[in-house]
């Protein structure tokens, strides 16, 4: 999995550039536990190998950075990106399309926005789509996405489907750029509360959602991310070139 060494200035920066060179492609932001879905996902690797940009959320892997030999300069949460993105999209005058989360939510975050910062969202859907890109229910979706004429596309619908519907359905919403935010709309909008700010330093966000939503999370946070250690110690076999693929 690419991961760009980059700060949180500078993933601003990059993608204020993507959005200015009107060529489309989009942002992936790998935390543990998509390194542990990417491990037996083939089409989630290949998408994060394409993406124009990879910024690490999650301090565990950050941590891990510097086992692996190449530190990397800071957290760089997907969530957190949203607003100031919002900030600048309102400054640079970029129309945004908000994609995914529960139905209403979307329209919520959009008024949040606006409220916030003038945005212009100049449009909202929580489609069910498919990650193939000829399949009949993505013709609607992208429709909507296409008549909209963004410049910018947050697409909320959870990892691994997000990143590999990105990927795939890259051509169809370019020249827009999109975002992979994960439950990032949900956030702006109030309807999921994010882990205070302490536990995230400390990589705690995942011991937050459990508490949080039990029944949803325990798999995924007791069963299946212990993985990431076996995951790191293989990894760590390797020769140190063949470790990470670190892009600057």
């Amino acid at each position: 999995m690419p991961i760009d060494v980059v700060t949180f200035a500078g993933a601003l920066e990059r993608i204020e550039q993507l959005v200015g060179e009107k060529k489309g492609g989009y942002v992936v932001t790998p935390n543990l536990d998509h390194v542990v879905l990417a491990d037996d996902n083939v089409a989630f690797r290949e998408a994060y190998t394409h993406a124009a940009l990879s910024v690490v959320d999650g301090q565990p892997l950050v941590w891990a950075s510097r086992i692996l030999g190449e530190q990397l300069p800071e957290k760089i949460s997907g969530a957190d990106l949203i607003l100031p993105l919002m900030e600048m999209a309102a400054k640079k005058q970029w129309r945004v399309y908000f994609m995914g989360a529960g139905p209403g939510v979307a329209e919520k975050a959009a008024e949040e926005v606006h409220r916030r910062y003038g945005t212009t969202v100049v449009g909202c859907d929580a489609p069910r789509v498919s990650v193939d890109p000829a399949a009949s229910e993505n013709a609607a979706a992208i429709g909507k996405i296409q008549a909209a004429k963004p410049d910018l596309v947050l697409v909320a619908l959870g990892a691994p489907k997000q990143e590999i519907w990105m990927h795939r359905c890259m051509a169809q919403y370019a020249p827009a750029v999109a975002l992979g935010i994960g439950a990032g709309l949900d956030f702006i909008a109030g309807t999921v509360k994010r882990a205070p700010q302490w536990m995230s330093n400390h990589g705690l966000e995942w011991a937050y959602r459990l508490s949080r939503e039990p029944k949803r999370m325990w798999r995924r946070y007791l069963v299946n991310d212990p993985r990431f250690l076996l995951i790191l110690a293989r990894t760590m076999q390797r020769p140190l070139s063949e470790r990470v693929f670190w892009r600057e």
